[in-house]
C-alpha cells in the first residue's frame, strides 16, 4: 500500500508563524498590521484617483476593523513616513514583484521595522523584511545625508504638514445638560479651555480621544470642529422660528441649531442619502432634539409655494463641497496628491461640478417666501466654491430683496476680495485655524409697509363714508 504525502498548502502572504510564546500583544499588532495594510491600500488608491472612498478616519472606524486604535495609530504613522519609507525601501531594493502586490503592508512593517516596535510578530512579510533590516538602515542613512540632515526630526521637519496638530473642540448639547456642568465632569480627566467665539464650545488637547466618553455616548457632548459650529451661530435662529437645515447629516449644525433655539419652533432637516440619512435619524434621538423633524428628501424638491414652508424663516444651506478645508480633519495633508500641492484637471472639472449644484441650492433657498435670513457655508478653501459661488446670485437675490451681511462680525479672516461686499464673508484659515471653511450670511431687506392713501372724497360719499362720522353726527342733530 502507497502511503500518498499530504499536499502542503502553500504559505500565505503574511502568514503568522506558529509560535506558541507569542504574546497576545503582539499578535494583536500582527493583525493591527493586516487591517492598517488595508486601510492605507483603499485611502492610496482613493487618493490617486482623486476619488476618496472615505476619510481616513471613517475608514478606520467602520465596523470591519476590530483594533481600531492601534490601525488608526499605524497608518497616520506610516503616512507621516511614508516619502521616507518609499525612498528607503527604493534604496534597499527589497520590493520584488512578489511584495510589490502586497506593497501597503510592505510600507506599515517597515515603518514599525525602522521607527515602531522593535519586537515583530514573525509572519512571512515579517520575516522577509527582518532579513533586510541591515540594508533598510543603510538606505536610512544614505537619505538622511542625501537630504542633509543628522536625525529623523529634521528629516520629518522637511515636511511642513507633519507638525500640524488640531484642538479637540466639543459642543456642550445644553438641550441635555449646561455648559458649567460640563466642563465640571471634563475637567476631572482633561485640560479645557471655553471658546472664544462660539458659547457652549469646548477646547481641548488635540488627540484627545473621546469616541467612548460617556458623555459623547450619551449626547450630553458633541464633537464639532469650531468653524462647522460657527455656521449656526452666524445663521442665528431664534427660538420659535421655523428654520430648513437644506443638506442636513450628520446633523453636527442641525443640533447645533436646535440648542439656539432652546428646543423650541420647527426644524425641519433633509437629507437625500439613505444611509446619511439612518446617520442624521440616530443623532437627532440620541441629542433629544424634540423640535427637528428629519426628513428623508431632496432640498432641490421642496415647493418654496407649499403651505408647510410658508412660515420659515431661515435656512442653513451647506451642499456638498470638495472638503479641501477638512484635510486636517480627514488626515488628508498626510496623503501625496496633497503634499504635491496640484490641482489638475480632473480635479477641476470636478470643481466645476460641484459649483453648479452649489450655485443651484442657494438659488432655490433664496425661493422661499418668508425667508429672512439664508447661510451658506463649505468646509472648502476653493475660490470656486466660496466668493465665485456668492458673486454669481447676487443679483437674484438682490432682486428678491436679499443683501449680503457681516457674518460674525468680530471675526478677523473675512472673504477674499474679488468683488464689493466680500469682506461680509467669513474664511478660516487652514495654517491659523487648523481647518478651512467659509459662510456666507444672506439677509432680506424689512419689507416696507404699504402707504394708506386717503380715499376721493367722491368714492368716499358713494361709500357713505362722507362727511366724517363726527360731522355726521352734527348734521344728524336736533
Amino acid at each position: 500500500m502507497v502511503r500518498r504525502k499530504k499536499q502542503q498548502k502553500p504559505a500565505l502572504i503574511g502568514k503568522i508563524s506558529e509560535d506558541k510564546r507569542s504574546s497576545s500583544a503582539e499578535r494583536s499588532a500582527y493583525f493591527a498590521r493586516r487591517e492598517a495594510a488595508k486601510v492605507l491600500r483603499s485611502a492610496l488608491q482613493g487618493d490617486a484617483r482623486r476619488r476618496a472612498v472615505g476619510s481616513i478616519k471613517s475608514l478606520v472606524y467602520s465596523p470591519s476593523i476590530r483594533n481600531k486604535r492601534a490601525t488608526f495609530a499605524l497608518v497616520c504613522q506610516t503616512l507621516k513616513y511614508l516619502s521616507v519609507i518609499k525612498d528607503v525601501m527604493e534604496g534597499a531594493n527589497v520590493l520584488s514583484a512578489k511584495w510589490k502586490k502586497h506593497k501597503e503592508l510592505m510600507y506599515i512593517i517597515t515603518y514599525d521595522l525602522l521607527f515602531g516596535q522593535q519586537a515583530l510578530v514573525t509572519g512571512d512579510a515579517e520575516k522577509f523584511l527582518i532579513s533586510k533590516k541591515d540594508a533598510l538602515n543603510s538606505a536610512l542613512s544614505r537619505v538622511m545625508r542625501c537630504k542633509r540632515v543628522k536625525n529623523l526630526e529634521d528629516l520629518l521637519a522637511l515636511d511642513k504638514h507633519t507638525g500640524l496638530q488640531k484642538p479637540r473642540y466639543v459642543r456642550v448639547n445644553t438641550l441635555k445638560m449646561d455648559t458649567e456642568s460640563a466642563i465640571s465632569e471634563l475637567k476631572q480627566n482633561y485640560e479645557v479651555k471655553i471658546d472664544d467665539t462660539v458659547p457652549d464650545l469646548l477646547v481641548l488637547p488635540p488627540d484627545t480621544d473621546l469616541h467612548d466618553y460617556p458623555l459623547v455616548l450619551n449626547g450630553s457632548i458633541f464633537m464639532q470642529g469650531k468653524a462647522s459650529a460657527m455656521a449656526a451661530i452666524a445663521l442665528g435662529p431664534k427660538p420659535g422660528w421655523e428654520v430648513i437645515d437644506a443638506c442636513a447629516a450628520p446633523g453636527n449644525k442641525t443640533l447645533h441649531l436646535a440648542a439656539l433655539m432652546k428646543g423650541k419652533g420647527r426644524i425641519i432637516a433633509c437629507e437625500l442619502h439613505k444611509e446619511r440619512f439612518k446617520r442624521l435619524e440616530n443623532n437627532v434621538k440620541l441629542a433629544g432634539a424634540n423640535n427637528v423633524e428629519v426628513e428623508h428628501v431632496d432640498f432641490l424638491s421642496l415647493d418654496p409655494q407649499d403651505p408647510s414652508y410658508s412660515k420659515v424663516r431661515a435656512i442653513l444651506l451647506d451642499p456638498s463641497c470638495s472638503g479641501s478645508g477638512t484635510a486636517l480633519d480627514r488626515l488628508d495633508h498626510l496623503l501625496p496628491s496633497h503634499s504635491s500641492g496640484v490641482c489638475d484637471e480632473a480635479e477641476m472639472k470636478r470643481l466645476q461640478k460641484l459649483m453648479a449644484f452649489q450655485k443651484k441650492v442657494l438659488q432655490h433657498a433664496l425661493t422661499f417666501p418668508s425667508v429672512e435670513r439664508i447661510v451658506y457655508s463649505t468646509c472648502s478653501i476653493h475660490q470656486v466654491e466660496n466668493e465665485d459661488v456668492i458673486y454669481s446670485m447676487m443679483d437674484f437675490a438682490s432682486a428678491r430683496g436679499f443683501r449680503l451681511a457681516a457674518a460674525i462680525p468680530n471675526w478677523p479672516r473675512r472673504g477674499l476680495p474679488t468683488f464689493k461686499g466680500a469682506a461680509n464673508l467669513v474664511r478660516t484659515d487652514p495654517a491659523i485655524d487648523r481647518e478651512g471653511f467659509f459662510i456666507a450670511l444672506f439677509v432680506r431687506k424689512p419689507r416696507a409697509k404699504p402707504i394708506r392713501k386717503p380715499l376721493n372724497v367722491f368714492i368716499a360719499k358713494l361709500l357713505k363714508l362722507w362727511p366724517p362720522s363726527r360731522q355726521r353726527r352734527r348734521l344728524n342733530s336736533p
